[in-house]
């Protein structure tokens, strides 16, 4: 049998997944100023991320959460739990799951796509604050842009195969069905994987 010594996670890694912060007891909501949810339980993974929010300061001052992910996820949502508390909301919406692997120490490349789950649930949260509280104005969603015409494939679905350890155009074809027709696509969606890779491998 694995033992947790085994694995080729950092200590604080271990220590959010056999000790996770902040979770989120039982199914009641309605003490929490916002609400945010991700993934889908088909898919075996899905994120509950709940806020407290100062509202004159617009500061959060309690993030809980709940999830059905893997030791991954359930590491990185601690660690962000534990990271947001105090900061303002426009600066915890803007937090990338690079930021909280640096604060895990690093995770394998082939689960850095789950550290994902949790910081979208995050800004799903903070959106439904200001949905709550008629800011509209101030909400933020994530715009995405059909990159293969063909098949439909958008730059969110792009990123999300890099995140699960895509790197060639090849890859990207498995991952999505991308330029699998007329392969217009094949410069723009080269020009995505560089760009994502930098983005949250650093190289």
């Amino acid at each position: 049998m694995l033992q947790p010594s085994d694995w080729v996670y950092t200590d604080t890694l271990k220590e959010h997944f056999m000790n996770p912060k902040n979770i989120l007891q039982g199914d009641n909501t309605d003490e929490f100023d916002g609400v945010g949810m991700e993934g889908n339980l088909s898919c075996g993974d899905q994120m509950m991320v709940v806020i407290k929010v100062d509202k004159d300061a617009e500061i959060i001052t309690d993030c809980q959460w709940k999830t059905y992910g893997c030791a991954s996820a359930i590491a990185s949502t601690s660690i962000l739990s534990e990271m947001v508390k105090g900061m303002t909301l426009d600066k915890a919406f803007d937090i990338s799951p690079k930021d909280v692997t640096k604060e895990l120490g690093g995770l394998p490349e082939n689960k850095i796509h789950c550290s994902v789950l949790g910081d979208k649930a995050l800004r799903a949260a903070i959106n439904n604050y200001f949905e709550r509280n008629g800011m509209d104005d101030r909400v933020r969603k994530e715009k995405t842009k059909v990159v293969c015409q063909c098949m439909n494939v958008t730059d969110a679905e792009i990123e999300e195969a890099i995140l699960e350890g895509a790197r060639t155009f090849y890859e990207l074809q498995e991952h999505t069905k991308l330029g699998t027709v007329c392969g217009q696509c094949k410069e723009e969606a080269e020009e995505l994987i560089e760009k994502y890779t930098h983005l949250h491998f650093g190289e």
